[in-house]
């Protein structure tokens, strides 16, 4: 094929080349992740059953009948079956991600912005003022978070609000670490001590320079504690320290339908399920952000 001549004195020049951004290579990876893909889809249709519930329930999930107590799945009416109280299954299950994924979601985001900024002023001050934090924030290591959220809500009191506070209290101490860890290897970079160098606050280098490149990781590690509130919201609601009856919650449906095992077993492992696989979701999407995130070049 010919090329075409220019005329003599003109360069020919080049056309640029966009630069690609970081967080479009990071969407461009996950978009191509087939496991990403499928964990999002399964969350996305979660939280959109939980915000649509009104819409979505086929009935009532606080009207019950005796008559129909226990009804095997596949009932006519019930297409999940029924619960103790003869409430429809499927109902109450699309109620419950509600208060599920809110107590799974809520403590772990308000735990982020906390641990972060904990973390980010203990990495960046260093000395005696990272000693005295990092130390404080390590007594809570002393007590497995479990045992930990059980005691925090077993002092408040039963209740969702009380729930969330002890759950928040968990998850501030490991998203602290993270912070502080990424933190402090960060601030002996050379662009960091340029900044300094040139007089830039303390204040003006972290909102400029720091945040910026400890956010990520952080936030790949707090997607990672979702799964982990879940089952611990779950566990404090099975305990009764969490929602209160009647309202729905999976945790909650677990404990009530402990007793109903024996009679109707796939009814009573529904709640379950849906705990299983709204986890394994999290824990799946979160997986693929790391390495979607871990770019090299």
């Amino acid at each position: 094929m010919a090329q075409a001549v220019l005329p003599p004195g003109e360069i020919e020049v080049e056309a640029p080349v966009k630069a690609q951004g970081y967080w479009s290579t990071v969407w461009q990876r996950l978009r191509r992740d087939p496991v990403a893909i499928g964990a999002g889809t399964v969350l996305l249709l979660l939280f959109g059953m939980a915000i649509f519930a009104p819409w979505v329930a086929p009935a009532d999930p606080l009207q019950g009948s005796m008559i129909d107590r226990l009804k095997p799945i596949g009932t006519e009416g019930y297409p999940l079956g029924a619960d103790e109280l003869g409430r429809d299954m499927l109902s109450r299950l699309i109620w419950g991600a509600r208060f599920s994924l809110l107590m799974g979601v809520t403590p772990v985001v308000f735990a982020f912005f906390i641990g972060s900024t904990i973390g980010i002023i203990a990495g960046y001050a260093g000395g005696i003022t990272n000693s005295v934090i990092m130390r404080t924030i390590d007594v809570f290591y002393a007590f497995p978070s479990v045992l930990l959220a059980v005691a925090l809500s077993g002092a408040l009191g039963a209740g969702f609000g009380n729930a969330l506070l002890s759950l928040t209290v968990v998850f501030v101490p490991p998203i602290a670490r993270i912070a502080e860890s990424v933190t402090t290897q960060l601030r002996s970079r050379d662009f960091v001590e340029a900044a300094r160098a040139s007089g830039a606050g303390a204040l003006t280098i972290i909102r400029v320079h720091v945040l910026g490149n400890v956010l990520g990781p952080i936030f790949v590690y707090a997607t990672s504690l979702i799964s982990v509130s879940m089952i611990l919201a779950s566990g404090l609601s099975f305990l009764g320290l969490g929602v209160r009856p009647p309202a729905a919650e999976w945790g909650l449906m677990l404990n009530t339908l402990r007793t109903a095992i024996y009679v109707q077993p796939w009814v009573a492992a529904l709640p379950g399920v849906m705990i299983f696989a709204t986890s394994i979701s999290f824990n799946l999407l979160s997986d693929s952000l790391r390495s979607a995130m871990d770019i090299k070049t």
